[in-house]
């Protein structure tokens, strides 16, 4: 089973098909030209970007992070990623994303 984000990231591209996609993604099926931000699965790194068809494959998706953003297309998965370091700047002085990231979600669970 994929662990979602409470609060998913998601573009102005995906906005509209966000519950058809998540749905499409969860079951296994292909979408086309959909990328995924995931916490990165190596934790000296901080984000990982991928297409979402890499999820087909079963280690893949056995071993898949949180995934934090959900995009069309690659262009705008990295417009996210650039809007989620200058957040991360703006609030703490760093560009440490994954800290910032974790520190958020370790809030929401413990609400």
């Amino acid at each position: 089973m994929l662990n979602w984000y409470k609060k998913l990231y998601v573009g102005d591209n995906a906005r509209k098909k966000k519950k058809q996609l998540i749905r499409k993604i969860s079951m296994g099926a292909g979408v086309v030209d959909v990328y995924l931000i995931t916490l990165a699965s190596n934790p000296r790194n901080q984000l990982d970007i991928f297409s979402a068809n890499e999820l087909k494959q079963r280690a893949r998706r056995k071993h898949c992070p949180l995934i934090i953003g959900l995009c069309r297309g690659y262009g705008e998965a990295l417009e996210m990623t650039e809007m989620l370091v200058r957040k991360t700047y703006e609030q703490t002085g760093t560009a440490q994303v994954r800290q910032w990231l974790e520190h958020q979600i370790g809030e929401e669970s413990s609400r």
